[in-house]
């Protein structure tokens, strides 16, 4: 397992090389870092609409057929 860490070192190592360079040839030419606020970790989520759409608020699944009714369909489809 040493030897995994050793080569992601290694790895991140050169990464962090390049980025530092970038970040001096950023200053060299007059730029500047500012630091903000972190970002939230857990942001609050969106809020909900209050409007309310009258033609979904009824559209609801229909109750399923009592036994009583399903015999009387069979009844019905064998009778035909």
């Amino acid at each position: 397992m040493i030897s995994n860490l050793k080569y992601d070192i290694e790895f991140r190592r050169d990464k962090a090389q390049e980025l530092s360079s970038q970040v001096e040839q950023h200053l060299a030419a007059g730029g500047r870092f500012t630091r903000s606020e972190p970002a939230q970790i857990n942001p609050l989520p969106a809020e909900r609409s209050a409007k309310i759409d009258p033609d979904t608020v009824l559209k609801r699944k229909r109750p399923a057929i009592s036994a009583a009714d399903r015999k009387a369909l069979r009844k019905l489809a064998e009778a035909l």
